[in-house]
């Protein structure tokens, strides 16, 4: 039975995206053309920020998201669900309807993602308390101008994805930590941030990941151990960076918090769904 990692507390936030997902579980993907029944279905708030975020409040602490929302019903319907998973929501609203995702999940838990709408991004100039991130222990960055990453660096430590895109290339804003899939084109920039990340990590799934540090030292990590069995992928990349982010903010070695990230992203292989739970079915 999964046990959910809890920490000391501490002061975070995540700078990023949200998206009203719909799951359905199949036995395997339609091929063209073809009709597949859903075995159990469910919706649920979630996308990289809003997963990251939960992961963070279960970590233990205060957590704040720093996003942005549709002015339509689902919008309204992902902070409040978010806002009931422990973390607090800080939103510019976007005139239009929240973005939404379809996703797949097969009989070996792996998902296939389809995303509907323009990804919604907090900007630097929104109307939300960026001061505090001053006093902020550490925050995850998955989305946003370069006015959001420059008021994200003031946090302790920060933390990136790759996802994010070309503002952490263009902002020339220092990260502590990038991290993102090794087996994921879409998390893979064009060329290295400059300056260099402190530390760049990149996840292997069950094989562990690979880390490299600016001062070229490089070493390999192993995965957890699941402390159940799998359910389904959905997320467990978003719970390894929350993870990766709490410990850094906590001043763990690189060590200790790659061991905590690890053990984030395995327990997130065990939920239904990134938090164990559905919204709606």
């Amino acid at each position: 039975m999964a046990t959910t990692v809890r920490l000391t507390p501490v002061q975070s936030a995540v700078i990023g995206h949200v998206e009203w997902v719909q799951f359905a579980r199949v036995e395997r993907l339609p091929a063209s053309g073809e009709i597949v029944h859903a075995l159990e279905w469910w919706e649920e708030a979630a996308g990289g920020g809003a997963v990251a975020a939960v992961e963070l409040a279960r970590l233990g602490g205060e957590v704040t998201l720093f996003t942005a929302l549709g002015d339509d019903d689902l919008g309204a319907r992902a902070r409040e669900r978010l806002e009931d998973l422990g973390v607090r929501v800080l939103a510019g609203i976007r005139d239009g309807p929240q973005r939404r995702a379809f996703t797949f999940l097969d009989a070996v838990g792996e998902r296939t993602i389809t995303v509907m709408g323009d990804r919604m991004v907090p900007s630097g100039g929104d109307s939300l308390p960026w001061n505090e991130l001053d006093g902020c222990a550490a925050a995850f960055f998955t989305g946003g101008d370069a006015g959001a990453l420059a008021h994200a660096r003031r946090a302790q430590a920060l933390v990136a994805t790759p996802r994010a895109g070309d503002v952490l290339l263009e902002a020339g804003t220092r990260l502590d930590a990038l991290v993102g899939s090794g087996s994921d084109p879409g998390e893979r920039l064009p060329r290295p941030p400059d300056p260099a990340p402190e530390v760049t990590v990149e996840t292997l799934a069950a094989e562990g990941g690979h880390f490299e540090r600016a001062d070229g030292s490089a070493g390999d990590f192993p995965s957890a151990s699941l402390p159940g069995a799998p359910k389904d992928a959905y997320g467990a990349g978003d719970c390894f960076a929350a993870g990766l982010t709490h410990a850094l903010g906590r001043g763990e070695r690189l060590d200790q918090a790659l061991a905590l990230a690890a053990r984030c992203g395995a327990e997130c292989l065990t939920r239904r769904g990134p938090y164990g739970g559905p919204a709606t079915r």
